[in-house]
């Protein structure tokens, strides 16, 4: 342990959302932070997000709630299209996705990350291109050995590193043990705007199968997403596998209408593609010893209820939050999971509530949810879900 009045360190492996969020805070209250990262630099790219709610408040006291307004995609419209391309309904998100219009914010992924990345990056040391191998408890402080070959002790380690965190595989052990599987799978990839869209969303269904665009502005490239339901999850070389990914994408949406071939030939010739399962992270506790998790890697919700990136705000505020009032890692770490797992688990719960029936399974669920939608376009829009804010956000300790 760092003798008293010496600077705390602490390594946060993942430099996604939740790792530099939680290091612009733990810098903030006097830590020395490494962040460890295993891409070769920031990642930019990656799908638009929503930050709602109390995730708002996060970025508020961050000081960067105008970048993200700035960066605010303002998508205007939601359509949902039939088996043969027909318009079902077209909706503003908000009316769907029990958001809050002119509060909410829809950025894309790496628009985030980059500006988390320019508020940390001169107070932050930073080691691209690496990743922690082996982690050591035994002694004073926690020593990580790098796959690079370096070793270091820090007072603490955090994982921010994801769904598939390999910091939770090493401590608390595979990921089979804390995965709820959500019945469905997802290839997400670009491809050109050839299709005229601007700033919507253009959805396709049949049972048990969607289709996406997403035009993230008057952007020239559309985000394209194929999802379908799986009762158990692909195994094996399915989930390492790009070309077994693609050929079981493929496989699953021959002979579907509208611009589903279109998307699946460019899904073949994507250098984007990424594909993985639906599903959250749930576990019965997020730390063991000196190794917290924050994020995905402890809680992840599923892009289904579209609250993971507000998740990862929010829980690298109370995790830094806990560490700068409670000296004591152990007493910290306890007051993290107190404070904020009621937080989490309502809006892990929101797939409980029907957010999956965006995609249902069978022809009459699919029925039911055009019929609601036909409903909601003659309807206001819709209240912002109560998940979304349901935790008010204590003030930041300030430094002793």
């Amino acid at each position: 342990m760092t003798p008293h009045g010496l600077q705390r360190t602490v390594l946060v492996s993942g430099a996604g959302i939740a790792g530099p969020a939680l290091a612009y805070w733990l810098h903030r209250s006097g830590w020395a932070v490494t962040m460890v990262e295993k891409a070769g630099a920031p990642r930019g790219g990656g799908y638009p997000i929503d930050i709602r709610g109390t995730a708002l408040e996060v970025v508020r006291r961050m000081g960067i709630l105008p970048r993200l307004r700035d960066a605010h995609v303002d998508s205007r419209r939601l359509t949902f299209l039939d088996a043969d391309g027909g318009e079902v309904a077209s909706l503003p998100p908000g009316a769907v996705a029990g958001g809050v219009e002119g509060q909410d914010l829809e950025v894309r992924r790496g628009d985030l990350a980059e500006i988390l990345y320019a508020m940390v990056r001169d107070d932050v040391e930073f080691l691209f291109g690496d990743s922690i191998d082996t982690l050591d408890q035994s002694g004073q402080g926690i020593g990580v050995a790098f796959r690079s070959g370096r070793r270091r002790t820090f007072d603490l380690v955090i994982g921010a590193d994801g769904m598939h965190s390999a910091t939770r595989k090493a401590l608390f052990g595979p990921e089979e043990q804390f995965h709820r599987y959500l019945g469905y799978c997802f290839a997400i990839f670009t491809l050109p705007n050839t299709f005229g869209l601007s700033r919507e969303v253009v959805l396709w269904n049949t049972p048990g199968k969607a289709g996406a665009l997403y035009a993230a502005g008057d952007h020239d490239e559309l985000h394209a997403f194929l999802t379908f339901h799986r009762p158990q999850p692909p195994a094996g070389a399915a989930l390492r596998d790009p070309d077994v990914q693609r050929d079981l994408v493929a496989g699953v949406f021959a002979g579907a209408g509208w611009e589903i071939p279109q998307m699946v030939g460019a899904m073949r010739d994507a250098d984007d593609l990424f594909f993985d399962t639906v599903g959250q992270i749930r576990m019965p506790h997020w730390s063991s010893g000196r190794v917290a998790l924050v994020g995905d890697a402890a809680y992840a919700p599923s892009f289904l209820t579209g609250q993971g990136s507000s998740l990862a705000l929010v829980g690298a505020y109370m995790l830094a939050g806990a560490l700068a009032a409670n000296r004591n890692h152990t007493a910290a770490f306890a007051a993290y999971e107190r404070d904020i797992r009621a937080f989490v688990a309502m809006n892990q719960a929101l797939v409980d509530h029907g957010a999956a029936t965006l995609f249902p399974t069978t022809a009459r669920a699919l029925e039911q949810r055009n019929a609601r939608l036909r409903g909601l376009v003659t309807l206001p829009s819709a209240t912002a879900r109560p998940a979304h804010s349901a935790l008010t956000l204590p003030p930041f300790p300030r430094m002793p």
